[in-house]
């Protein structure tokens, strides 16, 4: 391995340039050396609270020691095999403990991948296999991945899907509700209708995935009874709802998935991200008769159900039982949320402070307007928070939002620190 001691961060970002397509974005010119719970290093020395969690994987932090106990305990026995050729218990232990933790009383199927992109797809096949339909509804603003299919359920363009069409058919976009911007659940709802009347019968509809709060399109939380109404609707007309709990699923709202909050019971579910707390593994999760409509060799993949990542997701489903992370979440949902509803009651420019559980946002518009999203306040923002010590992202339909998927194992005081740190930023950022 290269010894990077004694590099700097720009001499890495140019080899980094010459080296890797530019395709692969960069947020932060940062290269670490070590991470610690919510806590980085760079290559220089240099310190940093981290607010983005490597985008939502690391609800139990960096490198917890349970995590890493249970996968160095796994590298002694086998590292991999490929599930279908030759099994192993800790893959079939995860699926029995995901069964019995997702919402529904009935009988549920999980199998594993390996990201969050493969979830969604294999989410779709499984769909399509059941129902013998082909359409799929997903809407505006959500986000499902960059595979063909799931840059096609994707609702927003730039940077995602630029240049990389023709998409999948058959694929349509309803509204999301957000009040905020003037859609209310009734516009969502007939936005659907909508594209029964125009686009495709419902009963060609196989499956409408709902993200129930957008990740990388800004942390919006669908209302409730919009879940409610949603799970009605397909009933009605035979389609399987999809939760897709990626960024949402392992505890980050303060309940497993999110979507139990709202007490609905989707047919399908799609998980990755935090669920083995950085190390790489994917699920669907869903009502038995419908897991098993795909033919034997239908689903699959040669790394899916890594042993290390079976291992690793173990150990964090432990973790949140003897760490009440899921209390944890909530609380420090809470914590997040007053203090930034106090900062934006000294900020016009914050035109909303929104989230669920641990999953927190802002929304940044110009001249108190909520209308005017304001991205380059943004950018500014941002990029302030890393001089200052913090890492934070952006997010959102027109760019405008910065979440906080700081890890929930993180002390009260690192999270106070992070947050001074954020408010210091954001007024730099305005005086620029």
């Amino acid at each position: 391995m290269s010894n990077t001691t004694q590099a700097t961060n720009a001499a890495l970002m140019a080899r980094r340039r010459a080296a890797i397509p530019r395709g692969v974005g960069q947020s932060h010119e940062v290269f670490i050396t070590k991470g610690e719970n919510a806590e980085v290093w760079d290559v220089e020395g240099r310190r940093y609270i981290d607010f983005a969690g490597g985008i939502a994987v690391l609800n139990t932090g960096h490198r917890h020691p349970e995590i890493i106990a249970a996968v160095k305990d796994q590298l002694d026995h086998y590292t991999h095999t490929c599930f279908q050729v030759l099994a192993y218990e800790p893959y079939v232990e995860l699926a029995e403990r995901i069964n019995a933790l997702a919402p529904g009383n009935f009988d549920k199927k999980t199998f594993f991948l390996s990201s969050g992109a493969e979830a969604v797809e294999n989410a779709i096949k499984i769909a399509r296999a059941h129902t013998k339909r082909s359409g799929v509804i997903a809407f505006t603003s959500g986000y499902h991945g960059r595979t063909m299919m799931t840059l096609g359920l994707t609702g927003k363009v730039v940077p995602y899907k630029v240049g990389f069409g023709p998409f999948p058919g058959e694929i349509f976009h309803a509204q999301f509700p957000n009040a905020l911007h003037g859609v209310s659940v009734d516009d969502a709802l007939a936005s659907v209708e909508t594209i029964f009347k125009n686009d495709i019968e419902a009963n060609r509809v196989a499956a409408i995935i709902v993200e129930p709060v957008q990740g990388e399109g800004g942390f919006n939380v669908a209302p409730f009874d919009f879940l409610q109404r949603l799970r009605a609707l397909c009933d009605q007309h035979g389609i399987l709802l999809i939760a897709d709990e990626i960024q949402t699923g392992a505890g980050r709202t303060g309940t497993w998935f999110a979507i139990e909050q709202s007490g609905v019971a989707p047919d399908l579910i799609t998980m990755a991200k935090s669920m083995a707390g950085g190390f790489p593994i994917s699920a669907v999760v869903g009502r038995a008769e419908v897991m098993d409509a795909p033919a034997p060799g239908g689903l699959g993949g040669t790394y899916a159900g890594s042993p290390l990542g079976c291992a690793a997701a173990l150990a964090v489903l432990e973790i949140f039982e003897k760490e009440k992370l899921l209390q944890r979440s909530q609380a420090l949902g809470q914590r997040l949320t007053r203090r930034l509803q106090t900062l934006a009651a000294k900020h016009s420019v914050i035109a909303d402070v929104r989230g669920l559980g641990a999953m927190v946002a802002l929304e940044l518009c110009k001249n108190g307007d909520a209308h005017q999203p304001d991205a380059d306040l943004t950018k500014r923002l941002c990029a302030e928070a890393t001089k200052q010590g913090l890492i934070l992202l952006s997010c959102g339909t027109y760019g405008n939002v910065v979440r906080i998927l700081v890890p929930l194992t993180a002390s009260d005081a690192i999270v106070d620190e992070g947050l001074d740190m954020l408010e210091a930023a954001l007024a730099t950022a305005l005086q620029a």
